[in-house]
């Protein structure tokens, strides 16, 4: 069994309420999400915070997932990633000064195996060729609303439009890269 399947196979037990699934999962995969919100956070307190969140995340919403050809772990990453970025917006929301993060750090992890960092590098590869058949102001919104955390409301007043005009703008964008990403 490939580690993937493992994954899978663990994610499935732990849908159907296996704790001991949920302990080995947690054992395979806690560290690279640590590693993925400590990233976003710079925080290492804040980072263990949101992974408390993202094993309960998991937990409740393991039956959610659907094998379906695509590395388990950029599921599990996922839902990493836009925790900790939930967070920083919780921060920034509060006033509390966040350091501003550099997409090419997010992106860039020194810890995964070959495979992984393989298979990061293709998706990487792939989402800036996609990026790149946006128009240029388009492909700025979806990096700083994804890749940044920025709200809407912020890309709003920076763009100088109003919010129904960005949210149609970054609709349109996602859709643009969920056909461009599925060729």
């Amino acid at each position: 069994m490939t580690p993937q399947e493992e994954i899978e196979a663990l994610i499935a037990r732990v849908a159907m309420g296996d704790r001991g699934a949920f302990r080995q999962l947690y054992d395979r995969t806690a560290a690279k999400l640590f590693g993925v919100c400590y990233r976003v956070l710079r925080d290492e307190a804040q980072a263990e915070e949101v992974l408390q969140e993202v094993f309960l995340r998991i937990w409740d919403r393991a039956g959610r997932y659907r094998a379906n050809g695509y590395s388990p772990m950029t599921w599990l990453i996922t839902v990493s990633r836009n925790a900790a970025i939930d967070r920083l917006r919780s921060l920034r929301g509060k006033g509390q000064a966040v350091e501003p993060i550099e997409i090419a750090e997010r992106l860039y992890d020194p810890a995964p195996g070959p495979e992984t960092q393989t298979v990061m590098r293709d998706e990487a590869r792939l989402l800036d060729i996609c990026l790149r058949e946006l128009p240029p102001e388009r492909a700025e919104m979806v990096r700083r609303a994804y890749l940044e955390g920025r709200s809407y409301r912020e890309l709003a007043e920076e763009g100088g439009v109003n919010m129904n005009t960005l949210r149609t703008w970054l609709r349109r964008s996602l859709i643009q890269l969920r056909e461009c990403l599925s060729r």
